[in-house]
Parts: C-alpha cells; sequence; structure tokens
C-alpha cells in the first residue's frame, strides 16, 4: 500500500513510486510473451499500443493485487483497466518517446486515468528512462501539442516547445520490476536508447469508473491526431462498479 507521504507526493507531484517489486519469475514470462509478439508482429519493435488486441494474457499482469491496491487508494474503489501498452526501446537505437500528455490521446470525460508503469528491464538515464515534469499536472489541463511526423518517435503528438522547460524535469529511474504511477494531465516523455542494454516497459491504464470511456470520441480522435482507434477497445471492471452507468465493460 502507498504511504500517506506516497499519496501526497502523487496529488503534489503528478507521479509516485512506490515500495513494490514484481517478481523476477513474472518479470521473465513477460520478457517471453512480449518476444513472442515481436516474432509475429515485428512493426511494434519499439511501440505496441494496444497488447489487448493480440495477446489478452498481458492482462494476467494488470489484475496485481498490490497494484490494483495502490490504484485504488489514489482513483477510488470502482477501477477500469482500459488499456496496455508497450514502449519497447531496443538496445543501440529505441526511438524516444516525445514530450505529450496522455491525456491529449485519450476519449475519456471526464479526463480521468492513473498509469502504472512497469519496468520490464532496469530504466536509466542511459537507456531512455521516463522523464517527467513535476506538478504540471496540477492546472487539470490539456496543453499545446504539434503533430510529429519524424521516424524517430513512437507517438504523433508533441508538446509544443512553449509548454515547458527541460531544464526542470525529474528522470524516473527504476530497477527492472519497479513501478511508477502517474497522473493522466503530467508532462512526460523519454530520450532515444543509444545504450548497449534495451528498456522494455508495459503501461497499465486505469480510469475511475465515474468516467465514461467515449468510443465516438476515440473514432474521431483517431482521425484527427493520426493514433491507434481505441473504438473498440476491450475494457476491463477490475475492481467495484460502473459509476457512470454508460460503460461496456468485461469483468477481469
Amino acid at each position: 500500500m502507498l504511504t500517506p507521504d506516497q499519496i501526497a507526493q502523487y496529488h503534489d507531484h503528478g507521479y509516485v513510486v512506490p515500495d513494490f517489486q514484481m517478481p523476477a519469475d513474472v518479470l521473465e514470462a513477460i520478457k517471453a510473451r512480449h518476444a513472442k509478439l515481436l516474432g509475429e508482429h515485428p512493426e511494434f519493435r519499439d511501440y505496441c499500443p494496444a497488447l489487448f488486441d493480440y495477446d489478452l494474457g498481458f492482462l494476467d499482469y494488470a489484475s496485481n493485487r498490490e497494484i490494483l491496491d495502490m490504484v485504488e487508494q489514489l482513483i477510488g474503489g470502482d477501477i477500469a483497466l482500459w488499456n496496455m501498452s508497450f514502449f519497447a526501446k531496443p538496445a543501440g537505437n529505441g526511438k524516444r518517446t516525445p514530450w505529450h500528455q496522455d491525456g491529449e490521446y485519450w476519449p475519456i470525460r471526464p479526463l480521468a486515468t492513473c498509469t502504472a508503469w512497469l519496468a520490464v528491464d532496469d530504466s536509466t538515464v542511459e537507456n531512455g528512462c521516463l522523464r517527467v515534469i513535476r506538478g504540471s499536472h496540477k492546472d487539470q489541463a490539456l496543453k499545446r501539442h504539434n503533430k510529429v511526423t519524424a521516424g524517430d518517435v513512437t507517438l504523433t503528438q508533441e508538446l509544443d516547445r512553449s509548454e515547458y522547460d527541460e531544464s526542470k524535469a525529474d528522470d524516473i529511474v527504476l530497477k527492472a520490476g519497479q513501478i511508477s504511477l502517474h497522473d493522466v494531465y503530467l508532462l512526460h516523455g523519454s530520450e532515444p536508447n543509444t545504450s548497449p542494454k534495451p528498456r522494455r516497459g508495459i503501461t497499465m491504464r486505469f480510469m475511475p469508473t465515474s468516467s465514461v470511456f467515449d468510443r465516438e470520441l476515440a473514432h474521431q480522435k483517431a482521425q484527427v491526431i493520426s493514433s491507434v482507434d481505441h473504438a473498440t477497445r476491450q475494457i476491463f471492471l477490475m475492481r467495484g462498479a460502473d459509476r457512470s452507468g454508460r460503460n461496456t465493460f468485461v469483468n477481469a
């Protein structure tokens, strides 16, 4: 469970690294499952935006009781998992993730999600760990993004340079098996991996069921920002009930 100080840090900074360690055997199983995915879909070398479209077995890792307990402390006891992604930066030439806010991409209203970012490998400054702007979530507003078409990035939208000061970034260094939790409005990104070590990570996207996953909005967003279309996404009720009364869930 998160301590009161850790809960306060999450709300103040927009992120927290809890006292959690995924077992080594689970990490090895994730690596094997990811290798199988890449064997069948090499186009996901750097980024797979929607794991459930290809392997529902990844759901097992988001069902971890300790992770759900911590998420519940932050967003309440009615929790849905609406997506998991895999960010994999191969050694030597892993792509960067541009500075962005998650909420720029997501069809959730009101916009609310706690992301659990699981380090499958050690995530270091050298191999392109997550970088965040502390406290940048506090106004709960989306900043200006621009379309990016460069071939060396994982996403299609990048924060306008006027919206952040990279000199204020915190590096989220994690050992393999650790997680970080961050808010949907937090400004973050990561550098390319030019090191000899890979940097693989899974994101688990949890929303409170008081929010609505808007499938029509998902389709519209996909057209406007040239991103993956989440309109047909499977959404899993992990705990509690649908407080909005408008979501359609699969029971996990």
